[in-house]
Order: C-alpha cells, then sequence, then structure tokens
C-alpha cells in the first residue's frame, strides 16, 4: 500500500513511514535546519494523512547532521519578501502555529529527538509534543528579541508555565538551555544520551506494540545537575520586576555574572519587543490552552513585521551585518503602556487566527 503521505515529502524534510512509525527528518542540515513555508506545508500534509492511518502508531521527528534539530525559521526568506506586503509573512506565521497546535494536540504518540540546537520555529515542532527527548548536545533557545520579535511558535505559553520567573529570563535575554536547563524549565521531559537515540528510535518503529512511553522509560537516563536550576533563586529576585525597566535596576543591584550579561543583553534588543515579550508571558502564565499564547502572538509577530522592528533586527544582524539596529522607539523608557495595548488587540474577524 503506498504511504498517503509519500506525496508531501520534499529534499526539505525526508517523510517516510518505518515500521509502525511515521518518520519526519528536517533535511537542510546546510541551513541547520532552519524551517520554510514548505516544510510546514509538508509536514502537515503528512500528520493529517497520519492520523488517518492506523499502520501509523507513533510519530518521530529528528534533524539531519549533528548540529541541529532546527535552528528556527528561514527569517531571511521573511526579510526579502518584504516588497511583496505582508500577507505571505501572514499565511506562513498563521499555517506555522497551526502545525505548531496540531502537534500538541496529536491524537497519537509524538516523539521529538531535541539533540543539537533547537530554536524558534524548532521549538514550536518539538516543544509541544507529547515526548520531548534531549540529550549532551541539546541547545535550547527563544532569541527572538535579538531580531526586534517576540518568543512566539507557543514560545510565550511555555515561558509563562516555567517555574518562578525563569520564563522571563528566558524569553526576554534569549538565553541557552542545555538538556538538564530545557527539563527545569519545562520545555523538555527525558533525558537520553545521543548514543542511544539510535537505539531508541529503533526500538520505537518496530511492530512491537509496546507502549511508546514504556520505551522512551527503558532509555531514559538521570538528568544531570542544571545549572539554571542552581541561579534559581537569583533569577527570581532579579526578574521580579512588573515591567523591563525595573528588571533592568534590578540587574545592577549585584555583580553576579549571570545579572551583568542579562543588564548587557537586555541593552542591545529591541525594547518595544522586551516590553512586548514581557507581557505576553505574563498573559500566557493565566491560559490553560496553548492556542490562546498562539492567537497572541500571531497579532505581535504580525504587527512587528508590519511596523518594521523584525525586518530592522534582521537586517543588523544577518543581512548587513553591522549589528547596529535602529529600533523604534530607540529607548525602553519610550515604549509606553499605550503602545504595547495596541500590538494586543485582536484583528478583525477572517484575519484572527481562530481553531
Amino acid at each position: 500500500m503506498a504511504d498517503p503521505a509519500a506525496a508531501a515529502t520534499t529534499d526539505e524534510v525526508i517523510i517516510r513511514r518505518e515500521g509502525r512509525a511515521g518518520r519526519l527528518t528536517l533535511n537542510r542540515p546546510a541551513a541547520l535546519n532552519a524551517l520554510t513555508y514548505g516544510m510546514v506545508k509538508s509536514i502537515t500534509a503528512a500528520l493529517s494523512a497520519w492520523a488517518r492511518d492506523p499502520a501509523i502508531e507513533v510519530i518521530v521527528l529528528d534533524g539531519t547532521g549533528e548540529k541541529a534539530l532546527c535552528a528556527g525559521g528561514d527569517v531571511r526568506w521573511l526579510y526579502d519578501i518584504r516588497p511583496a506586503g505582508t500577507e505571505v509573512a501572514l499565511a506562513f506565521w498563521r499555517d506555522e502555529y497551526i502545525l505548531d497546535a496540531m502537534i500538541a494536540n496529536y491524537a497519537k504518540p509524538f516523539v521529538a529527538l531535541m539533540s543539537g540546537i533547537v530554536m524558534g520555529g524548532g521549538i514550536g515542532l518539538s516543544a509541544h509534543a507529547r515526548h520531548r527527548i534531549v540529550s549532551e548536545t541539546s541547545m535550547l533557545a527563544m532569541p527572538e528579541t535579538t531580531i526586534g520579535l517576540i518568543p512566539d511558535v507557543g514560545g510565550t505559553f511555555l515561558l509563562g508555565h516555567a517555574q518562578g520567573r525563569l520564563g522571563l529570563y528566558l524569553g526576554l535575554c534569549g538565553v541557552r538551555m542545555n538538556g538538564s536547563d530545557a527539563i527545569q524549565a519545562g520545555f523538555a521531559d527525558t533525558y537520553v544520551s545521543r548514543a542511544k537515540t539510535e537505539q531508541l528510535v529503533a526500538a520505537l518503529v518496530r511492530p512491537s506494540g509496546d507502549p511508546v512511553d514504556e520505551i522512551i522509560d527503558q532509555f531514559a537516563e538521570p538528568v544531570p545537575p542544571s545549572p539554571l536550576s542552581a541561579k534559581r533563586e537569583l533569577i527570581d529576585r532579579l526578574f521580579a520586576g512588573d515591567d523591563v525597566k525595573s528588571i533592568i535596576s534590578n540587574l545592577l543591584t549585584t555583580t553576579d555574572d549571570l545579572a551583568r550579561k542579562a543588564h548587557d543583553d537586555l541593552l542591545v534588543r529591541s525594547p518595544k519587543a522586551l516590553a512586548l515579550s514581557l507581557e505576553a508571558i505574563k498573559r500566557a502564565k493565566t491560559y490553560k490552552k496553548l492556542e490562546e499564547a498562539l492567537a497572541v502572538e500571531f497579532r505581535l509577530v504580525n504587527r512587528l513585521y508590519e511596523d518594521g522592528e523584525f525586518i530592522e533586527g534582521v537586517r543588523a544582524l544577518l543581512v548587513d551585518k553591522d549589528k547596529k539596529p535602529r529600533w523604534t522607539p530607540p529607548s525602553i523608557d519610550a515604549v509606553t503602556p499605550d503602545l504595547v495595548a495596541r500590538y494586543f488587540v485582536p484583528f478583525p474577524p477572517g484575519v484572527e487566527l481562530t481553531w
């Protein structure tokens, strides 16, 4: 019988059936498997087909190469298409977020192997899965404020539900997490060394009938100490402010290396993106469903695209590479509560992201 998902296969993502599993392998190693619009469409089509296929009992997501599962969305492409207007970018984010919600609600076990770099869009594909597996090579982050954006793809939901003030620290500063940090912050569940990954996948795809969670438990290893956990008390104190300005002030009250680096990081990021991120993470703490956060993120990222903040961030970091973004407004003092509130206003019916 032909695989109903085979038509969705492209060079950018390898889609195939292996034993009882639907296999998704992101396949842009030279670009650290960065997510394109075509990949979003291909993965969505495959998951839709496999949801109806009784022969598929489990989904396994991984990436080609040793360096990354997925280093994020293809932001350079979003920069390059800006002369065409905002419609294509809006469509990309809409379909990407719908895919993220599909993964979160998928009826069959979805196993994400989060080795290597996992950032931005890669978080959306993996950190909402039912089974999220990290290793000693994992490096997770939501660095969007660096390019004038907010943590999206459901990132505000994950950050909002992290313990204490960890979410604000990770989301505002774009801090990199190792595997144990990711488990501590709620971005992953299970630690399996990279050397055992191939054996784990072989056991998952084998038509044995064994429950997926039991197989994963057989390979799970003790989680190493989390450097992030060791700094929890300090992070909770320093990021206890109600706004970005007060957090920056808090960071000046200690000479701890973490505080010094966080302070320097915040001063070069988009003031507007920082304020919007803080508010979005705080709101997401009250949300019960991922979809609530995605709807808000959809408003924010599209407005930051339309007003040019995201475009300027990508220009400074990835295009001209001068690392001298001209943010609007240029300082956190100029980001007013009214400005922040305007970005959260729902879109008109037909534009708003709904399910």
